[in-house]
């Protein structure tokens, strides 16, 4: 898949020169994790907490990405909330309904979500509660048309990383195939 092909390419990129993104305390997830998690998150939601809060049950495959892992070809071997601290970021893309990407930033520390999202649409809300994080939607987001939002959502994932702020220019028509190709290429 191209949205799991490109953030691979993050990745790689960030593992071999971390100080080129806007800190040095971030986690790129694949799709496939985003897509596991928003499938079984009543199941975690519905398991038992210890006497902390703590200790629900995590789907399949979960703390190998807590760990660090996986993927095979970039461990960072960091615990989240362990080995990394305070200033980590997670960035993820989200496919909505089989139709749509947003991609999300959320920030561990600030317990904070930033969905960007090229709809933006005032029907579509949180469908979980997202306690104790709160999240918010910017509405500067460039607007993309059916079929860019895979590409629009990993160059926002992409700008945000790399501390570039978003433009209406860089996201306009004429520049959709060269985004695209230069990711499928």
């Amino acid at each position: 898949m191209h949205i799991d092909a490109w953030i691979n390419v993050l990745r790689k990129r960030y593992d071999a020169n971390p100080q080129h993104f806007r800190s040095e305390r971030m986690y790129f997830l694949d799709h496939l994790f985003s897509q596991q998690w928003r499938f079984n998150f009543k199941d975690f939601k519905d398991s038992e907490p210890d006497q902390n809060g703590l200790g629900r049950r995590l789907l399949g495959g979960a703390w190998n990405y807590y760990a660090g892992t996986i993927p095979s070809f970039c461990q960072s071997n960091k615990v989240w909330g362990t080995n990394i601290d305070d200033i980590y970021d997670i960035y993820a893309p989200v496919n909505y309904a089989d139709t749509h990407w947003i991609a999300l930033w959320i920030s561990i520390p600030k317990k904070h979500i930033v969905v960007f999202d090229s709809i933006c649409s005032n029907e579509q809300h949180a469908q979980y509660s997202l306690e104790p994080f709160t999240y918010e939607r910017p509405t500067n987001i460039p607007p993309a048309r059916a079929g860019d939002y895979g590409v629009y959502t990993l160059k926002y994932i992409e700008c945000h990383a790399l501390g570039i702020e978003f433009s209406k220019k860089d996201f306009a028509k004429a520049n959709r195939k060269t985004m695209r190709d230069k990711m499928e290429g």
